[in-house]
């Protein structure tokens, strides 16, 4: 991997992160007078340079600020019918290779949260970052041989969640055609993901208990963590040997078996969490996760999770329901009670509405039909995209008042759609039926 430069400070102040928005602001104008401009000259001039200019501005801008800036980029990434290919590209970086902080910050972190110099913790501590990415850095470190790896959080992420998420609203609607009125639904939710993700405290405990419950599923593994080197802002974990998921990916070294025992681990790892615990890693991104040498699912971030409330996972996961589709009635109680549709839709909104979700849960819903579903298959990806991008050019949607769905399904809709993409970039064929046992 490239050594990125690293940072010496990050803006922390209202001030200095506002201006810092308004500076990418005025690059993304002149981006824009740009590529009118060459249009005048040449009308059928494309608007990839644009698309490209654009997401490199903002990933740099973002990249510096870090944090819930750099965060809502990394999520966006995850959303192919959502984005053109460059902000995905440019975006997805945030996942692992974010610009890392200098040596003297990270002791500063050390000396404020654990009063002490890393070298006075560790028998070895890396000056470099091992990766980088939005909400933190992880170093590795020795301690009585044995190898770890750290996690420091950036300074400032915490404070700075609510007023990053105001600033990147803008950005959001105007350059990506969000829904205005979904936005301001589900904007609470990822602030409250993003204040979880902060609290180093928390996804300590989090990390303990998920590890030990989901400790029996097979050819998946997590690391032993360690409370007296962890505090608010840092994370001591053993570090586990592998490549990255995302590595793995890029090398295409594996053989079938191989891509389908690792899918295998992957959705027993989901589905066990969702339909047993009601808790999940709600974060599915190859930065997460490390492929060991023996092809074992290694689990290294439990920041995100979405603790799932009992009334809506007896809602939701009827959509999975194989007889669902078929039966009209209880169709349209589910479609109401997750607010699909509304009781004041007018009847061409109610029948336009109730038609687009059924064949979204149709084509989400695929997987669950059959016992075993290929997730190779290009033709269900492609109109899987296909469909996405034809909903976020449907003028209902984007001009509607309302936001159509309830904010518990936000990160339950990303976890399913970041799955089945690892899946497919895996080329996994996997048995759908393990540990799924919901019953309607």
């Amino acid at each position: 991997m490239t050594k990125l430069k690293e940072q010496k400070s990050i803006p922390v102040g209202k001030v200095q992160r506002a201006t810092k928005f308004i500076s990418t602001g005025a690059k993304i104008g002149g981006n824009y007078l740009k590529h009118y401009s060459k249009k005048l000259v040449n009308p059928d001039i494309s608007r990839d340079e644009l698309h490209l200019d654009n997401a490199t501005d903002i990933y740099n801008s973002l990249s510096e600020l870090k944090g819930s800036a750099l965060k809502v980029a990394q999520m966006l990434s995850m959303d192919k019918n959502l984005l053109p290919s460059a902000y995905q590209q440019q975006f997805a970086m945030a996942q692992y290779s974010a610009p890392p902080l200098s040596y003297p910050l990270v002791v500063r972190t050390f000396e404020k949260s654990l009063k002490k110099k890393p070298t006075e913790l560790f028998d070895s501590f890396t000056h470099a970052a091992s990766n980088a990415a939005s909400i933190g850095q992880v170093h590795q470190a020795t301690l009585k041989g044995k190898k770890l790896a750290v996690k420091i959080q950036y300074p400032g992420v915490g404070d700075s969640v609510k007023s990053d998420l105001a600033m990147v609203k803008p950005i959001a609607l105007r350059m990506f055609k969000l829904n205005p009125a979904e936005y301001d639904e589900f904007i609470g939710e990822v602030e409250t993901r993003l204040l979880e993700e902060a609290d180093y405290t928390l996804e300590l405990k989090r990390s303990i208990e998920l590890s030990r419950q989901c400790s029996q599923i097979p050819n998946v593994k997590f690391p032993t963590y360690y409370p007296s080197l962890s505090a608010d802002r840092i994370l001591t974990m053993d570090w586990i040997e592998g490549k990255m998921l995302g590595e793995v990916f890029k090398n295409n070294t594996l053989s079938q078996t191989e891509r389908n025992l690792l899918g295998q681990a992957l959705w027993d790892f989901y589905h066990y969490q969702i339909h047993t615990l009601r808790s999940l890693h709600a974060d599915p991104h190859p930065g997460n996760f490390i492929i060991t040498p023996d092809h074992k699912l290694g689990v290294i971030d439990f920041g995100c999770v979405k603790v799932i409330p009992n009334s809506f996972y007896k809602l939701y996961f009827q959509l999975l329901d194989k007889g669902i589709l078929n039966d009209s009635k209880r169709l349209d109680h589910v479609f109401h009670n997750l607010r699909f549709i509304y009781p004041d839709d007018t009847a061409q909104d109610k029948l336009f509405f109730k038609d687009v979700f059924t064949q979204l849960v149709e084509l989400l819903g695929r997987p669950f039909q059959t016992s075993r579903f290929d997730f190779a298959e290009k033709a269900y990806f492609e109109s899987l995209y296909k469909f996405g991008e034809e909903i976020g050019n449907m003028k209902a949607f984007r001009e509607s008042k309302k936001a159509r769905g309830v904010k518990d399904a936000l990160y339950i809709n990303r976890t399913y759609y970041g799955l089945y993409s690892l899946l497919h970039e895996l080329g996994a064929e996997v048995d759908t039926t393990s540990f799924v046992d919901f019953k309607p």
